[in-house]
């Protein structure tokens, strides 16, 4: 079943009187349970694609379909409790309140959904058991800027987690992270991808999207060509990702 089917999709800007066409007509669909990779060069649209398949972006033609729903047709309160209720969100900048410990920004998103019927305190204890199963449970009542960069992301990856979304987008998760650090946040997506949710991730690291089921390129604002991975073998992923790559144009 689609989670997410997105139908020629288009989205311009306009600035100083000029349109800039991002997106054109970009059609495809991800499956619950599946992990989507988009990479491309810089300005093709990568980021504004994620923005607007999830709702952070209206878009300006075209359909987009997430569970069911069609969310251009949402009022911006639907569209917001959508979000906060059914997706999770992960980006390069760790966006943290300073003023909270970092377990309360963990369990923020449920302590503002109406979705979540748990308790204050089951909240707390479900945002505890996630910190657990990402080894940073040690660091639940540190500030923010007392925690490594590694840490922090997967603080951010319990968060998105919090609300139970279907779906995950991530936008440059290891962007800001050296290589041991950028490898423990994909076993932890990949992880949470394996027990049922959908991720689709935005990366311009080859490692990175060759965890990856499915690559999407795009170029231009069109989707160019994708690669499905079938390999089991890591080095066989990533050197059969790097050669369609460079087919690409890379």
């Amino acid at each position: 079943m689609k989670i997410l089917e997105v139908k020629d999709l288009c989205k311009s800007y306009i600035t100083k009187k000029r349109r800039n066409d991002v997106l054109r007509s970009v059609s495809f669909s991800v499956e619950e349970g599946e992990m989507v990779a988009v990479m491309g060069p810089s300005g093709s649209g990568k980021s504004t694609l994620l923005y607007t398949v999830s709702g952070m972006d209206r878009m300006t033609g075209g359909e987009v379909s997430f569970n069911g729903k069609n969310i251009s047709t949402l009022k911006p309160n639907e569209l917001a409790m959508l979000r906060l209720d059914e997706m999770g969100f992960i980006f390069q900048q760790m966006y943290m309140l300073k003023n909270l410990s970092v377990l309360d920004n963990i369990i923020l998103p449920a302590r503002q959904s109406k979705a979540n019927k748990l308790s204050s305190k089951e909240k707390t204890e479900y945002g505890k058991s996630l910190m657990k199963k990402l080894g940073i449970i040690d660091t639940a009542d540190s500030d923010i800027n007392e925690v490594s960069g590694g840490q922090l992301q997967r603080a951010c990856i319990c968060r998105s987690m919090i609300n139970k979304p279907k779906m995950i987008f991530a936008d440059e998760p290891t962007g800001a992270l050296n290589r041991s650090s950028s490898d423990e946040v994909m076993d932890e997506l990949c992880k949470i991808n394996e027990e049922g949710t959908a991720v689709m991730l935005v990366t311009h690291d080859a490692k990175v999207a060759a965890r990856c089921s499915r690559v999407l390129y795009i170029v231009d604002g069109n989707i160019k060509g994708e690669f499905r991975n079938t390999e089991k073998e890591t080095r066989t992923r990533e050197k059969n990702l790097s050669t369609w790559l460079m087919e690409m144009g890379w």
